[in-house]
């Protein structure tokens, strides 16, 4: 490609200097562009192919200022043809720099993204009980420390009756003695739902499919589920199932280009369910062990929230009648009772079998975990303290509870 056409497609795509006046015309320079991005593509679309796996493309693109799409039919059926976005179209500001990996323990960094929460419940019980007897006053304090903390009021209820009830009964008067107690207590609520997420071999490939309302980190998780997936030895295959938003679809294939897996996707508007059909599809053929699938988040209202996933389960089940395998609810931890909220609501139109709750570093509502998992009782699956890939973790009760209640910073 000539040097000319190389800076007429840089200044296509918004990268290199404004135009001076000496320079040739808008008019020409967008012919010149478009000329070199046809010369660019041919010259490397077999390179393209190999490197993000797209599962076909169509020829007549439709070119916006982030993404090329193709043309197809707002309600494709089953089977169309799907496409995956080229990554040197995504808008280099989509693009999230890997992360460097950390050098300090999870546990480290468990504690010190639970900070905040820390301040309300948890380790910041202990100056609650220090040196106080065990009387009503002391159990009315508790109670509205959990209540600030976001534990919720139902499952503050249960905590502080069954305290009561067993001070009562082992005549406990030092203050000290039930905070012992007490994080002995909030440890069982959340065992209750400690139940790994293991991906059965026997049921290949195995469907996850994410749901949750937009901005809690769906797509970021699915993302960092793929690359943990893929360090596993398993081989992996993202739907871009959210076709509302076309920022969802371009971040999904940017965590695609990054760790090499395929994504499948349509284009805006396109039909959902198509989308993740064309993915299990291919993921079949190619012999993927796990297909995740992203959903939309903003449907207008319950009825077409449930019609939706109703219908993306009903055409899952074309290709196989277990699917989907698991479906994964993402709550963000910030915003206290209102990831109650979501939870309920999705539970009500699908069944959920495991939550993935995000951004529990810089926020003081932690607490909402353990009204999520009193109320619901539905396995979390994954807690999220951080931004890189290895701050997603499998939750695991004793480690949270550990880093919840130690006094050291």
């Amino acid at each position: 490609m000539t040097e000319k056409k190389k800076r007429g497609l840089l200044s296509w795509l918004g990268f290199g200097d404004e135009p001076s006046e000496h320079e040739k015309s808008d008019e020409l320079q967008a012919q010149e562009a478009a000329e070199a991005i046809d010369t660019e593509a041919q010259d490397t679309g077999s390179a393209l192919e190999t490197e993000t796996e797209v599962l076909s493309e169509d020829d007549d693109k439709s070119r916006n200022d982030k993404v090329a799409l193709t043309e197809a039919e707002p309600d494709a059926l089953p089977g169309a043809q799907p496409e995956s976005l080229s990554f040197e179209q995504v808008d280099k500001e989509t693009v999230v720099q890997e992360q460097i990996k950390p050098t300090e323990s999870f546990f480290v960094r468990l504690k010190r993204g639970l900070s905040r929460t820390k301040a309300n419940i948890g380790a910041g019980f202990f100056g609650l009980f220090k040196g106080k007897k065990i009387d009503e006053d002391l159990f009315e304090e508790l109670e509205e420390q959990l209540l600030i903390a976001d534990v919720g009021m139902d499952t503050t209820v249960k905590i502080i009756k069954n305290l009561t009830e067993k001070a009562t009964r082992q005549q406990l008067k030092d203050g000290e003695a039930l905070y012992a107690m007490l994080k002995d207590e909030m440890a069982e609520i959340l065992t209750r739902v400690e139940q790994p997420l293991t991906i059965d071999k026997a049921k290949t490939p195995y469907v996850i499919l994410m749901v949750g309302v937009n901005g809690v980190g769906k797509t970021t998780t699915i993302g960092k589920l793929a690359r943990q997936y893929q360090a596993e030895g398993k081989k992996v295959m993202l739907a871009a199932g959210d076709t509302f938003r076309a920022a969802a679809v371009e971040q999904l294939q940017v965590w695609g280009q990054r760790n090499n897996v395929p994504v499948v996707a349509q284009h805006t508007g396109a039909d959902s369910a198509s989308v993740i059909f064309d993915a299990i599809e291919a993921a079949k053929a190619r012999g993927a062990d796990v297909v995740i699938a992203d959903t939309a988040g903003r449907l207008q209202n319950k009825s077409n929230l449930m019609e939706e996933l109703r219908k993306i389960v009903r055409v899952m089940k074309k290709l196989d009648d277990s699917a989907p395998h698991e479906i994964m609810l993402t709550l963000d931890a910030g915003t206290g009772q209102n990831a109650m909220s979501q939870a309920k609501l999705f539970s009500e139109v699908a069944p959920v079998t495991g939550i993935t709750l995000t951004k529990l570093d810089g926020t003081a509502k932690g607490g909402v975990i353990f009204a999520i998992a009193d109320q619901f009782e539905i396995p979390i699956r994954f807690i999220g303290v951080g931004e890189g890939i290895e701050d997603l973790r499998p939750f695991q009760t004793q480690e949270f509870i550990e880093a919840l209640f130690s006094r050291d910073e």
